[in-house]
């Protein structure tokens, strides 16, 4: 519904806006940092249900949990009231943040990256260990069988954003320093073409008493010299008569 939601206030309040610049306004809209900004407003994470051990962890200032406690709040408000409703109360709290909630879905970009440079889709392969009195989670994110990066979190999604933040760091950063020490290529000079060799024609003394045919005569009827070629034998190389 959210989705619905951010795509008809793009609709009717930046019909002008390049697609660049939806995506990012959408995508702002809906993600975790805005709905989890909107929850802590509420105080939503005062009412969660929580078991102890996540509880004393901190679970109430989880992003993921107050991002999902606000859309639970998004959709009694849609059943109790209609789509109507639940359109003006999320963008009345929405309009009211005191500042640009920053788009962090670094796994939708890297997905863009990866996809273009390795022909993969990112896995991402989490786990979660303890640390004192609170759980965290290690995420390692692959595009074949190469790590691009690690990242650590509160939940596993955060952990998987950070790793996605680190590869697209990775990534670009190497892209950009290969582009800019990568020299130009000298200019190629275009040959000049050979010359074909000139192979001088043997000079041939014409034989006297031969038979001159009438178009080989000139005007004072002197007759012009022919290479008369000689048949020689294959096996010994003498003239066959």
């Amino acid at each position: 519904m959210l989705q619905l939601i951010a795509a008809e206030y793009l609709y009717k309040h930046h019909p002008g806006a390049s697609e660049g610049e939806l995506t990012q306004t959408r995508s702002a809209m809906v993600n975790t940092n805005t709905l989890a900004q909107l929850a802590e407003q509420m105080g939503l994470g005062g009412y969660l249900y929580l078991g102890k051990g996540i509880a004393k962890g901190g679970g109430r200032n989880l992003k993921s949990l107050l991002a999902n406690a606000f859309e639970a709040v998004l959709g009694a408000v849609f059943l109790d009231a209609g789509y109507d409703a639940a359109y003006h109360y999320y963008l009345d709290r929405y309009r009211a943040l005191p500042s640009p909630v920053r788009d962090e879905n670094f796994k939708g970009r890297l997905q863009q990256v990866a996809q273009e440079r390795f022909g993969e889709t990112p896995v991402y392969e989490s786990e979660g260990a303890r640390v004192a009195n609170r759980r965290e989670y290690t995420s390692v994110v692959f595009a074949g069988a190469e790590p691009l990066g690690t990242g650590h979190g509160a939940s596993k999604q955060e952990a998987e954003q950070d790793a996605a933040r680190a590869a697209l760091e990775s990534l670009l950063g190497t892209a950009r320093a290969t582009h800019a020490a990568k020299p130009a290529a000298p200019a190629r000079s275009r040959r000049a073409p050979r010359k074909k060799r000139e192979v001088p024609a043997p000079e041939v003394e014409p034989s006297h008493g031969e038979v001159v045919p009438l178009h080989a005569l000139t005007e004072d009827h002197e007759p012009v010299a022919q290479v008369v070629p000689q048949v020689r034998s294959r096996q010994f190389g003498e003239p066959l008569e």
